[in-house]
């Protein structure tokens, strides 16, 4: 806005540039005061909080893994993802990137629905699929009959080096000759030269997905689930000479008691106490924020409250605590926003990446050791969409043109949290108090040192209302105070945006899924705190 003084009549320029001619010089005073309100009222903070971060690592934070943020793939088109014989150079760039900033592989989980519609046949090279119709709710359903061959598994070769597998064996079938033939070609390829000299590993085997929904009861579970136990563990720790261990539950659900379907009850039943028992290694939970099986569409700002992320996780907190005092691990092994592979205009947006990012570090913070977010060919909730679509993820229809290979705004919650826990091995976090319903915050210590914090301001910002923002000093506890940061911005042009957003000026919504653009950071004082507007995430990091 500029006004000019030289002789009436005035002129006038607004914020847009468009020129009025104001002869009263008290109307033209009046127009730059409401110009100034506006300009005021459209950035200043609504709130102002000084938050207490400790310089030294509380006794109770725990450590957080480099690959925290893991990935479930649904394994009908791993062939797809991988590539067939020629590595998926869009999958590997976007998962080579999280390696880049956090030192570790991102861990995946490959199985889901259709591990449990898989057969094994020697004369099959990848994978023969057969696939139900496409509805507008689900517009890339699940295969519901997959056939794999030994180079299936083999492709796992393809996969960045020191990159550890949960594989999924089908038990929903009943047939443990089917079983044991995928554990067999499993363990086959995690022994061969082509994938040991990758660096990539076989971490452990899941049988069954989701059991809760056919196994009846639990002790059926843990009967059914014994028995094939045996007989997988029985060849696959033959051909790699070592106990492979497994993922236990995997349920849909859980009665977060002893009785019902949940890791409470299975380990009351007496899972862990059976030889392949005793290699259950880490039990699994599946959980989504909410459903879209029915076509009913999710709220974003829902997704996003504070509050709720925290009622979701949280309530898991007894079978957390379960499974740790069995000296074994807890992990989310699916996971997402809404289940049936997410809902328009909510899984696929911008506003995701904040739930992402703060579902996850919470998750930490519960004593849940990985979250391992679910991907599939066209899903809604994606991280990454490793291949070219041809209708909409949206609700089936054709594209006007084919969608090529892409990263989603929920894949920066991933690239954010591998950049803020770092590559020591032994970062902790914690959450910090933050006097706010909508402004999360977690530090993170190296070598028991404050390093970095992550502020995430949940208000989702549509560009309905003037964007807000929260002005956060850090004030420290304890001796040897940072008196400089830098900050770094998740830049969010509005909350239901599905491009357009970019980590410190850089963006990965590249054609080949590796970073572009040049890093943009400020140093500040301490002392002048930063403003964290509404849909947005700031890490600082402490000088």
């Amino acid at each position: 806005m500029m006004w000019f003084d030289f002789d009436f009549p005035f002129i006038y320029i607004d914020s847009h540039m468009s020129i009025a001619l104001v002869s009263n010089p008290f109307v033209m005073l009046s127009a730059i005061l409401l110009q100034f309100i506006w300009f005021t009222l459209r950035w200043s903070p609504t709130s102002a909080i000084s938050v207490s971060v400790p310089t030294l690592a509380p006794s109770d934070a725990p450590t957080i893994s480099p690959s925290h943020i893991s990935l479930s793939i649904e394994q009908d088109r791993w062939v797809d993802w991988i590539g067939p014989g020629t590595r998926n150079e869009f999958f590997f760039n976007a998962l080579n990137n999280l390696k880049v900033l956090s030192g570790e592989a991102t861990r995946l989980r490959i199985g889901a629905d259709s591990e449990d519609h898989t057969n094994f046949n020697s004369a099959v090279q990848f994978s023969e699929l057969i696939f139900p119709a496409v509805t507008a709710t689900v517009p890339y359903p699940e295969a519901t009959n997959i056939t794999v061959g030994n180079e299936y598994y083999r492709l796992a070769s393809l996969l960045p080096s020191g990159t550890q597998v949960v594989w999924g064996i089908n038990l929903r079938e009943s047939n443990i000759t089917a079983a044991f033939l995928e554990a067999r070609a499993i363990a086959q390829a995690f022994a061969s030269s082509s994938v040991k000299n990758t660096g990539v590993t076989l971490e452990a085997l899941e049988i069954g997905n989701e059991a809760d929904f056919y196994a009846g009861t639990p002790q059926n579970y843990v009967a059914q689930w014994t028995k094939f136990a045996t007989n997988v563990s029985a060849i696959a720790n033959a051909v790699l000479n070592t106990k492979v261990p497994f993922w236990g539950g995997a349920f849909a659900e859980s009665s977060l008691s002893t009785s019902g379907f949940s890791p409470q009850s299975i380990i009351q039943d007496g899972i862990l106490n059976s030889n392949p028992g005793a290699q259950i290694a880490t039990i699994s939970q599946h959980h989504y924020s909410g459903s879209f099986c029915s076509g009913d569409n999710g709220v974003l700002q829902d997704l996003m409250t504070k509050s709720t992320i925290r009622g979701n996780l949280s309530m898991f907190s007894p079978d957390v605590q379960v499974v740790l005092d069995n000296g074994r691990k807890y992990v989310l092994g699916e996971t997402n926003s809404y289940s049936c592979h997410g809902a328009p205009g909510v899984s696929n947006t911008a506003g995701a990446a904040l739930w992402g990012l703060d579902y996850a570090l919470f998750a930490s913070q519960l004593g849940i050791s990985r979250v391992y977010f679910h991907e599939g060919i066209g899903y809604k909730y994606n991280f990454i969409q490793p291949v070219t679509l041809n209708r909409s993820i949206l609700d089936g229809s054709p594209l006007p043109t084919p969608q090529p290979p892409h990263i989603q705004p929920l894949y920066y919650a991933a690239i954010i949290a591998a950049e803020a826990i770092g590559p020591s091995g032994s970062t902790q976090a914690t959450e910090l108090d933050i006097g706010s319903s909508h402004v999360s915050g977690y530090a993170f210590f190296d070598g028991g040192k404050l390093a970095r914090a992550v502020l995430i301001n949940l208000r989702a910002f549509t560009g309905a209302a003037t964007r807000g923002a929260v002005s956060i000093t850090p004030a420290f506890e304890g001796s040897s105070a940072p008196s400089r940061m830098s900050i770094t911005r998740l830049a969010i042009p509005f909350a239901n945006a599905t491009t357009g957003v970019t980590w410190g000026g850089q963006t990965y919504e590249t054609p080949d899924g590796k970073v572009r653009g040049s890093v943009e950071v400020t140093t500040v004082p301490v002392s002048q705190g930063v403003e964290v507007h509404d849909t947005e995430v700031v890490m600082l990091t402490f000088e």
